[in-house]
């Protein structure tokens, strides 16, 4: 006992003897780290006010846009494109400068094709800083722990961007959260974000809690106890690092009632947040004539969105098979499922391939149509022709293809979650403006049940929604974002 006891003694004056060593030597750490971080910051900033001055004398205000993927032809790129003409056309003395690591395209030809997908023009030239690491944001990188690996890939990425060219403004228009601290604190920019969807949810962590299998929840972990509980655990560690990154922007903007409710749950920002709705061409699809139908050889159903995973084509497809087998043989007119998209790299590819693969098992390849990278005239085209414009995306945060399809005069079905059931899809001065589903039974019916309506019950409805769309165009865009960029220019 007496012997223990010494050893014990013996043990507490050798950790007392070391911890004040430790303490100060975690201080000396700790103030290096600060003088560090502070020389950089310094040099950053002297590295800014050396950059070059305008036409004018003065040096134009630096307005920066992380978008690693500014080329793709998604709803998000069209925020980007639309943002920047509303500040061209609002600031003089604004030069707009876009990180990309689209390297295999010039900046010329990513305008032009910013142009020829959505009719966006812009009214000055762009800067383009092309960034060498965009593949640390590239999921495949990280097949476990994606979220975190994909997060701390984009510091990295922002690190970049910050060296190669540091601005006055900084805006997170794609969804990389954890850049606006590094931009904040060490570039001593002003900060702000543009969020489509919270990179996660309180519904995430309930589809993990309730051991739902979805495309980011596989089956091997819903179908364990264990594995459930460590990414539940996970999930709520990273929600809280996410929630403390977001909260260090100084303007928030959010594309739907939906993404404000999540947002504000995990940034609690409420002060500096604000809903703005996405730019949808709206003008450019009133030209098409609306009409009763008249009698057809064949009907075509359109779906508009790029080829990732939580647009949940094959849904789409297995809906369609439905439809097609419960339609009697022989019945006229034959119908076709056409699907556009953007592909933005060879994951996106692959995809499509997997599900012409499908429609090749449920044997409606035939009737199937699949149109990648269009451009805008085309897509308009098919729009015009199209009776149904189908959504199958669980928690859209927004939906711009749904509100296209709707502005285009096609009867939507989309699914009964996020921005399509809180924003879009609802009713117009009382009246019917489109339709909601939630699996394949339910989309096929409504189907079905759509393409039963008279050609002028069908009317009706489209017009309806063509009436509904306006609240989301180009010009209440420009005006909202103004307003809730202002704080920035101050």
């Amino acid at each position: 006992m007496a012997a223990g006891a010494l050893c014990l003694c013996g043990l507490l004056r050798l950790l007392c003897s070391l911890f004040l060593p430790a303490l100060f030597l975690s201080g000396i750490l700790c103030i290096c780290l600060v003088v560090l971080l502070c020389g950089v910051r310094l040099w950053i900033q002297r590295k800014k006010q050396l950059s070059s001055a305008g036409r004018d004398g003065k040096r134009p205000l630096l307005v920066a846009f992380f978008h690693p993927y500014c080329n793709a032809g998604g709803g998000g790129e069209r925020v980007l494109w639309c943002a920047i003409r509303t500040l061209q056309k609002k600031h003089r003395n604004v030069t707009c400068v876009v990180y990309t690591g689209d390297r295999d395209a010039t900046g010329e030809e990513i305008v032009e094709g910013a142009f020829r997908r959505f009719n966006i023009k812009l009214i000055h030239p762009v800067k383009f800083v092309f960034l060498q690491k965009r593949f640390l944001v590239e999921a495949s990188l990280y097949p476990h722990f994606t979220l975190l690996g994909q997060s701390l890939g984009s510091v990295f990425l922002g690190w970049e961007a910050l060296l190669k060219c540091p601005p006055d403004i900084y805006i997170d228009s794609m969804g990389y959260a954890f850049t606006i601290p590094l931009f904040k604190y060490l570039g001593g920019c002003r900060v702000g974000c543009y969020v489509h969807y919270p990179t996660i949810s309180t519904d995430m962590l309930s589809v993990v809690r309730n051991q739902d299998t979805r495309f980011n929840n596989a089956a091997f972990i819903t179908s364990s106890p264990l594995f459930s509980k460590f990414k539940l655990v996970y999930y709520y560690l990273f929600a809280f690092m996410y929630g403390l990154v977001g909260s260090c922007s100084d303007v928030v903007m959010v594309n739907s009632s939906w993404t404000l409710k999540h947002i504000l749950s995990l940034w609690r920002a409420g002060a500096c947040t604000s809903v703005v709705y996405p730019p949808c061409d709206v003008q450019a699809f009133l030209d098409i004539p609306l009409e009763v139908e008249k009698s057809t050889s064949e009907y075509s159903i359109v779906s508009v969105s790029q080829f990732r995973p939580e647009k949940d084509h094959p849904l789409q497809i297995r809906a369609f098979a439905q439809l097609l087998k419960e339609k009697r043989v022989g019945q006229q007119p034959s119908l076709k499922l056409i699907l556009i998209g953007g592909c933005r790299n060879q994951q996106d590819e692959e995809r499509v391939n997997n599900l012409k693969r499908l429609c090749e098992e449920l044997g409606v390849s035939d009737d199937v149509v699949f149109r990648i990278n269009i451009p805008f005239e085309e897509l308009k085209r098919h729009l015009a022709e199209a009776t149904i414009g189908l959504h199958t995306m669980w928690n859209e945060h927004f939906g711009i293809g749904v509100v296209e399809c709707m502005a285009a005069g096609t009867i939507i079905l989309a699914h009964n979650s996020g921005g399509p059931k809180l924003d879009i899809v609802v009713p117009h001065e009382g009246r019917v403006t489109g339709f909601l589903a939630e699996d394949e039974d339910s989309y096929a019916e409504t189907m079905a049940y759509i393409f039963s309506l008279s050609p002028e019950k069908r009317l009706e409805i489209r017009e309806n929604a063509r009436h509904s769309v306006h609240r989301f165009s180009d010009q209440h865009f420009e005006d909202t974002f103004l307003l809730s960029v202002e704080p920035l220019f101050k």
